[in-house]
């Protein structure tokens, strides 16, 4: 394939070409409002690579290529029509189910979250050390995840905190500035990070098709940076980036990395989607333009599904026989087909809209690993949620920790409450 029939195929994948009789219309690739004439059965363009040089443009490939798209099996032809994202979609909601889940909600999440801190493995205390006795780990992070649930202040929280002491979820009901100094601990972010992934689980039989995004969630800090475009210093809020990987069908998140309020997209992705294939069948995974490389379409087909991700105007067919290949001309020819399958990806939007209306798009914390704690409870907290929903609406019970199973983790570096 030379260079003039690769462009007419990226014409004919991504723009509409208008027939007019038995010529067609070709729009300009370097002039919007300009058009070309096609007449496949003469072989004519009238773009000057045609009319002046005598060669077969890319004008004229593209139509072909769109001919040979529209042409069906049996002979017929069927309308070409682009993909628009303001159609009319119906959702159905069991609004029963959806009530129950609302108004129990709170007992419920109290339940699966003292549940889910229970599979944490208390370290023994050092023989002969002195002092008060160390927070159980369970406690800690049940009251750190709990505190960003009820969105509350800290002080504001003991109430519930109190309540959810008297209920048996916690062995006490601990000091409003010991709950702070949790999530302002380096060792609770690998702990959260571990149980978001495990309360996802109760949802691997439901959920195969997964979508990767990120977004951010603004802090009380303000920062400043030089911009290079402008020439000028700016300044704004600092901010959590979260990557996340979700189901499309409950929007359970199941594996998360923050690495930066700059970090790339495309170099995440590999990591988030290894993380959700150790406990997930992987079917498909849908991502946007920023996740686009070989590297990321070879990966999801290792494991036995297939990355849907949108080509940008610039991509190549690529090495004849390789996956960048196959989706780049099932993209073309089969276009409408392979953006139903992409657009399974808003739902990733669905689940960051949900978090932040529920638990809020910014953090309350100061410090930088306080944040990201923050940031990493909210993931926790809505993933928790989700399975509530799923208890009712789907029957599913939210086992988190297997009877034989244990997880081995650090004791928090200082003492429970005042």
């Amino acid at each position: 394939m030379d260079k003039r029939e690769e462009r007419g195929l990226i014409i004919a994948a991504l723009t509409k070409l208008q027939k007019k009789g038995k010529t067609w219309l070709v729009p300009s690739q370097s002039a919007s409002d300009k058009q070309y004439t096609v007449d496949p059965e003469q072989k004519t363009c009238s773009c000057p690579d045609c009319q002046e040089a005598g060669f077969k443009c890319k004008h004229q490939f593209a139509v072909e290529f769109t001919i040979k798209r529209e042409l069906q099996a049996d002979g017929s032809v069927s309308e070409t029509r682009s993909i628009t994202f303001s159609e009319e979609r119906k959702y159905t909601r069991d609004w029963s189910a959806y009530s129950e889940a609302q108004t129990t909600e709170k007992h419920r999440f109290q339940v699966l979250l003292a549940d889910l801190c229970k599979g944490i493995q208390q370290p023994p205390r050092e023989p002969g050390r002195a002092g008060r006795n160390f927070t159980l780990l369970s406690d800690a992070i049940f009251s750190a995840a709990f505190k960003v649930y009820t969105t509350v202040s800290s002080r504001r929280f003991i109430c519930d905190l109190k309540d959810a002491h008297e209920r048996g979820h916690i062995t006490k009901a601990i000091h409003y500035n010991s709950v702070s100094s949790y999530l302002e601990n380096p060792l609770v972010t690998p702990i959260l990070h571990s149980l978001i992934a495990r309360s996802a689980l109760p949802l691997k039989a439901v959920e195969t098709d997964f979508a990767v995004d990120s977004t951010g969630f603004s802090t009380s800090k303000w920062v400043k940076w030089f911009d290079e475009k402008y020439g000028k210093e700016r300044s704004g809020h600092a901010w959590v980036k979260a990557h996340i990987c979700t189901g499309v069908k409950t929007s359970i998140v199941s594996s998360i990395k923050i690495e930066g309020p700059t970090a790339a997209d495309c170099p995440l992705f590999a990591p988030l989607v290894k993380q959700t294939a150790e406990n997930f069948k992987i079917g498909e995974v849908s991502a946007d333009k920023a996740y686009l490389s070989h590297d990321n379409l070879e990966l999801v087909n290792q494991m036995g599904g297939t990355a849907f991700i949108p080509f940008k105007s610039n991509s190549l067919q690529g090495e004849a026989g390789t996956i960048w290949e196959k989706m780049f001309l099932y993209a073309q020819f089969k276009r409408e087909e392979f953006f139903q399958h992409y657009h399974k990806r808003s739902n990733v939007e669905a689940t960051f809209s949900s978090i932040k209306r529920v638990f809020g798009d910014s953090v309350r914390s100061k410090t930088d690993v306080a944040c990201v704690n923050e940031v990493l409870c909210k993931v926790l907290d809505h993933n928790i949620r989700v399975n509530i929903l799923a208890q009712i609406e789907l029957g599913i019970e939210s086992v988190f920790w297997p009877k034989e199973e244990s997880t081995q983790t650090t004791i928090l570096p200082f003492s429970a409450g005042r």
